[in-house]
């Protein structure tokens, strides 16, 4: 990858919409107090509170497992997963330069967790469950002091590991039914661990808090309990609640300074529980389950993070959570601009749509149909209407200031409803589905009525374009074909065939060229009246092209696909131009806003990431 983007100038960040909620304790707050860190991908986020003004640091090669921030905060750490057999790496971050200050190498396929000593000394890090090993970093000299098998012979892996609050040489480390107190023997490079003795209790423990004083060690299980250990002595001296459990365990701790216990669990309910006898005295209940909660010195509000990708933020006092962001939790299928807007965009997932302002963390308008999987969608060209197509067959047409749902057409397809695009007069829409079929249907003041059924693809249609005469319109299949469609005959003009998996394809704006990318990473430019290929160019060195979008005046267009990166091409030369490299997962797809001031790409992970358009037309 470095290089195929050696020598090419950089695409321009402009923001991100996006959190990985489900990476443990995921969500911090710096100790500035200023600046939230959260991962998305393989990007880890620093945000300011105050304007939302987002900071990233690249040097990741695959997802963010884990993050910790050191006690100054001069130092924050992040580690990843990769593919069996492969090391994943721990980059320690100088929080100041926003610049790695050491990349650490020696955990295969997963870093679980991390954790500073209280000093900023060491760096203790904890390998996967095909790794679970205990490793102790000398942050200054950048090396690794010793290591250790995390869990004994009987015990299953460990999950996570803290520090201790006062003393460089005492951590903690816990998992399934292991929980073991480690000593830093630095003279003789050995960590020695004592097993914590929770007598009949057997637990999975899931988080790890340890008092400010370092007498007790509270460990948060799935089971749905609390366990209290003294650390010095290693033995189990109280847990609870006893009778009413937290829901789907326990999947996050903070303990207050007043020793009372905030508890985030796996069912959404965060929890303000006693000291004394772990009773609630205060619950918010969020949206699925808790999975970070982080606060300042203070403790004058928390930022709490869900696996359904949203922060809140909340005071202990009113203890009432506010939405702060919020962002696809699962991939994000499709992205449609409005005509004639660089303000507003759509994107589609998992359930839902959501319209965005580009400015604003939080969607404008969220539109929920639950169950079902939104392919694709569409703004009609008089932006009254957003046109979506989904996997339960039908086509849904909404409002999209409101979000109201203007119309349903059931049962448009077989095997899901797979692209879809409507004409300029906006008085007709084109489908295609999982069936092959290609269907046109006409928008009535009150209903819809079938035009016709298009039978010529044997596989998925996985794209619709329509002509701007609104005469012709054509589709691609994971079949190998592109076909040229007559809307108002309702006849095959011409087909181009591929040894491909077509997934994307686009019109030239004078409409005589299309350019089409598919799995075998080339792009294609054929000629429209006769179907033949005019040249091919090497998209990508690895993966299939799964995003394609052609700017206004023709000159410039963008791709993306399972490599990651977002490429910007010259349309003549054929040549890349700029290229992005933010994405932590496959870009599912992207568009050029009308005047080319920005570009929004999408991706398997769930971010939304906005570039500044480096060839803007003259406005």
């Amino acid at each position: 990858m470095a290089q195929e983007t050696q020598g090419i100038a950089q695409l321009e960040l402009d923001a991100i919409i996006g959190f990985n909620g489900h990476v443990p304790s995921g969500l911090r707050v710096h100790p500035d107090r200023e600046h939230l860190i959260y991962p998305l991908g393989c990007t880890v986020i620093l945000k300011r509170i105050t304007d939302d003004k987002q900071e990233f640091l690249h040097g990741h090669t695959n997802n963010v497992s884990c993050i910790s921030v050191s006690k100054s905060g001069s130092y924050i750490a992040s580690g990843q997963v990769n593919f069996m057999g492969f090391q994943a790496a721990v980059i320690i971050w100088n929080f100041a330069q926003r610049a790695i200050h050491a990349q650490l190498l020696l955990h295969k396929a997963k870093v679980e967790a991390l954790a500073f000593s209280p000093n900023d000394k060491y760096l203790v890090s904890l390998g996967g469950q095909d790794d679970d090993r205990i490793v102790v970093w000398n942050i200054e000299t950048k090396q690794a002091i010793c290591g250790s098998p995390a869990s004994g012979r009987t015990a299953g892996h460990s999950l996570t590991v803290q520090y201790s609050n006062t003393d460089d040489n005492i951590f903690v480390s816990g998992g399934s039914q292991t929980l073991r107190v480690w000593e830093l023997d630095l003279p003789n490079r050995k960590i020695r661990p004592t097993d914590c003795n929770t007598g009949k209790l057997k637990r999975i423990v899931k988080c790890i808090e340890v008092s400010e004083d370092d007498q007790f060690i509270f460990c948060g299980t799935t089971s749905g309990d609390i366990m209290k250990i003294n650390l010095k002595m290693g033995i189990l001296s109280d847990y609870g609640p006893v009778k009413v459990k937290y829901c789907q365990g326990v999947s996050v701790l903070r303990l207050l300074q007043s020793g009372d216990l905030l508890v985030g669990s796996g069912s959404g309910a965060l929890t303000l529980c006693s000291k004394a006898n772990f009773k609630t005295l205060k619950i918010a209940q969020l949206e699925k389950g808790v999975t970070s909660i982080a606060g300042s010195a203070d403790e004058q509000q928390f930022f709490v993070g869900t696996e359904a990708a949203q922060m809140y933020c909340l005071s202990c006092e009113s203890f009432k959570a506010e939405l702060v962001s919020t962002s696809h939790s699962s991939a994000v299928k499709d992205v449609a601009i409005p005509f004639g807007t660089s303000e507003l965009f759509a994107t589609c997932s998992d359930q839902d749509i959501r319209l965005w302002h580009k400015d604003r963390p939080k969607e404008l308008l969220r539109i929920t149909v639950p169950n079902v999987t939104c392919n694709s969608l569409d703004f009609m060209t008089d932006g009254h209407s957003i046109i979506s197509a989904w996997n339960d067959n039908k086509i849904r047409v909404f409002a999209p200031e409101s979000g109201r749902l203007m119309l349903t057409i059931n049962n448009a397809h077989k095997r899901g409803v797979t692209a879809i695009a409507g004409t300029r007069d906006c008085k007709r829409i084109v489908s295609g589905g999982g069936d092959g079929q290609v269907r046109v249907w006409e928008l009535l003041p009150h209903g819809h009525r079938l035009l016709e059924i298009m039978k010529e693809h044997k596989a998925t249609v996985s794209c619709v374009k329509i002509k701007s005469n609104d005469k012709e319109c054509i589709t691609a299949s994971s079949d190998g074909a592109c076909i040229v469609w007559d809307i108002v005959r309702f006849v095959s003009l011409q087909m181009m065939i591929a040894n491909t998996l077509f997934r994307t394809l686009c019109y030239h704006p004078e409409e005589y060229q299309i350019i089409t990318s598919g799995t075998d990473r080339k792009v294609a430019y054929w000629d429209v009246y006769d179907g033949s290929i005019i040249r091919e160019l090497e998209g990508s060195q690895s993966g299939a092209i799964n995003g394609m979008h052609i700017t206004q005046d023709g000159k410039h267009f963008v791709t993306g696909g399972d490599d990651k990166m977002v490429k910007v091409w010259d349309f003549m030369e054929g040549e890349v131009t700029h290229v992005g490299v933010a994405h932590g997962s496959s870009i599912t797809s992207m568009k050029i806003c009308s005047n080319s001031r920005i570009l929004v790409s999408t991706s398997a992970d769930g971010a939304i990431l906005r570039w500044k358009f480096p060839h803007p037309s003259p406005s």
